[in-house]
């Protein structure tokens, strides 16, 4: 069985002109990471390989997560092939993946995420929003071989705030 937790970079900021690559999060981009990390480490697997893509953005956000998770920041692999908005590319990355991982957390972009959840899993998502976590399910043993995935759990920040204000 191959588990797989896909994660939209943060909110990011399109103030500074500067490359795309470089774009840094906003506070809200910042805020909402914290957000969903408290909520992450109640369902992540004990054991698990952890890449980012190298955008600036991408690689923020996932810094935040380990931090807050208290994973150590050079155990999150940086790969450029990550800074990708296509479904194809991503999924033949995630396809390439060693065999002795069973547990893949990826911090990458949209539309490839979306594209991605909704092509493999059961489960239909419009839009997976920035700091957004989705977590699939596959029943093959092998990543190359991936198909027809379970969308176990979705963590989106806006239900995380709504959930905050209906408990106060």
């Amino acid at each position: 069985m191959k588990n797989l937790v896909l994660i939209r970079h943060g909110k990011s900021s399109w103030e500074l002109p500067i490359r795309d690559h470089d774009r840094p999060l906003t506070k809200r981009g910042i805020s909402d990471a914290h957000l969903i990390s408290d909520k992450l480490k109640n369902y992540l697997p004990k054991k698990f390989l952890i890449w980012s893509s190298t955008a600036r953005r991408t690689l923020d956000t996932a810094k935040i997560v380990a931090q807050n998770l208290l994973i150590p920041e050079e155990l999150v692999v940086q790969e450029s092939a990550m800074y990708t908005f296509d479904c194809k590319s991503l999924s033949k990355l995630i396809k390439s993946i060693n065999n002795q991982h069973n547990n893949l957390i990826l911090f990458c972009h949209n539309n490839a995420i979306t594209d991605f959840v909704n092509k493999f899993g059961d489960t239909y998502i419009e839009n997976v929003p920035t700091s957004g976590v989705v977590f699939l399910e596959f029943e093959q043993d092998d990543w190359n071989d991936i198909q027809n995935g379970k969308v176990v759990k979705t963590i989106f920040p806006k239900h995380l705030k709504n959930e905050a204000k209906a408990s106060e």
